[in-house]
């Protein structure tokens, strides 16, 4: 499959991210310092992809601000999914913007280029889809699929038998019969899924083949997650800083300071006098950690400020937090609400939402999320989970 046309689903919000997703799209969270969405173009790329129709949807005007009409000099045409009603719906929408053999990846999971060179080294034309899958087993969270010869004869979203499942990577190079199979299908729950498109094709005996990798996957689904899918990044060398602290040129790292690696110190960071940062720290743009200040194992965007003393440990930040001095964020493992349900010992010290304000002294119980806009107040310790704009007082 040459010179391939890509179309990338980006239209989700990450619901289960929330509240880092209150304002912007799963997409556009960091893996590491960079946006998971930048992430699958420079690997769409790597495999020598030159079109991309992004379908675009939850909060698009952040994904369309944010990457403009060209990536890298490749150009990006924008599609828009106006009501979440599933992946094949997703496709449908981009319907009108391909012609020929597609290839589609999620633009909320983090594949490598080997992957996608797999997938499309192996597609033929009179093969009606090819899946890329993974020797993985963890694929209750996701989808597996099932493999004859190279041929797939059974896809299943969240699988709980004891059936050998593949992992779906979710990459696939499809032709255009696709699109039709999409339509055929019945839509569940008021969704049209990709993956029941793709099943039309194998009931209908159309060939669907399955093709295993061994390239790198990751998928955020938890906020906490971000934390596993960034260090994953630094330990698979997909990332600067891997085998050293990657520290931009822009950076301020006064020399009393230590950075310790696997680290990512973004532009136009400012850390302090005997700061210690990493291992696995990942900072944002522009993010200052003050005097003394420990960071580690942790994700932390754009604009925010780590105050004089703070401890920082197993910690995910939206973007402009203010972690105030002497603040002590002791690190995972904790119990963490999400929705109604209590996800016991992950390894989450804190998630502090956009624009969180800190004053300083506070203690944070593993496990606790506060919400966009919130501010503590001095001396406080926070614990469970603080909704949008409260006022935490001691």
């Amino acid at each position: 499959m040459d010179s391939p046309s890509a179309v990338v689903l980006a239209g989700g919000e990450g619901i289960r991210l929330r509240p880092l997703t209150q304002y912007r799209p799963k997409p556009l969270l960091p893996a590491a310092t960079t946006p998971i969405l930048e992430h699958v173009f420079d690997q769409l790329l790597e495999a020598g992809v030159t079109d991309i129709t992004v379908v675009v949807g939850y909060r698009q005007n952040r994904v369309q601000a944010y990457f403009g009409s060209t990536y890298r000099n490749v150009p990006l045409t924008y599609v828009t999914q106006d009501q979440q009603l599933g992946s094949g719906h997703a496709l449908l929408v981009a319907e009108s913007e391909v012609d020929g053999p597609i290839l589609v990846v999620n633009g909320d999971q983090i594949v490598s280029g080997r992957i996608i060179s797999d997938v499309l080294a192996a597609h033929t034309r009179d093969v009606a889809a090819t899946v890329g899958a993974l020797n993985r087993t963890d694929t209750e969270a996701y989808g597996g699929l099932l493999l004859e010869d190279g041929v797939v004869t059974d896809l299943v979203e969240n699988p709980v038998d004891e059936r050998p499942y593949r992992l779906n990577a979710g990459v696939y190079a499809f032709e255009s019969r696709i699109f039709e199979a999409i339509r055929s299908v019945e839509s569940q729950v008021g969704e049209q899924s990709l993956t029941d498109g793709i099943s039309e094709l194998v009931d209908s005996d159309a060939r669907v083949q399955g093709v295993i990798s061994e390239g790198f996957w990751a998928d955020a689904t938890y906020p906490w997650d971000l934390l596993d899918v960034s260090f994953e990044l630094l330990d698979g060398d997909l990332v600067e800083g891997s085998q050293r602290a990657d520290i931009a040129a822009t950076a301020m790292v006064h020399e009393s300071a230590t950075v310790r690696p696997p680290a990512v110190v973004a532009s136009d960071c400012e850390i302090g006098p005997g700061a210690v940062i990493g291992p696995y720290a990942c900072l944002g743009e522009n993010v200052t950690v003050e005097s003394n200040a420990v960071v580690e194992r942790s994700v932390i965007d754009k604009d925010t400020r780590i105050g004089v003393g703070a401890t920082v440990l197993d910690c995910v930040t939206g973007i402009g937090v203010t972690v105030g001095g002497g603040t002590t964020i002791p690190g995972g493992p904790g119990d963490v609400r999400v929705d109604d349900r209590v996800h016991e010992n992950e390894s989450l010290g804190a998630l502090l939402a956009d624009r969180v304000r800190d004053r300083g002294g506070t203690r944070y119980v593993p496990g606790t999320i506060v919400g966009p806009d919130a501010t503590v107040a001095a001396g406080t310790t926070v614990r469970g989970t603080i909704s949008e704009g409260t006022e935490v007082r001691s």
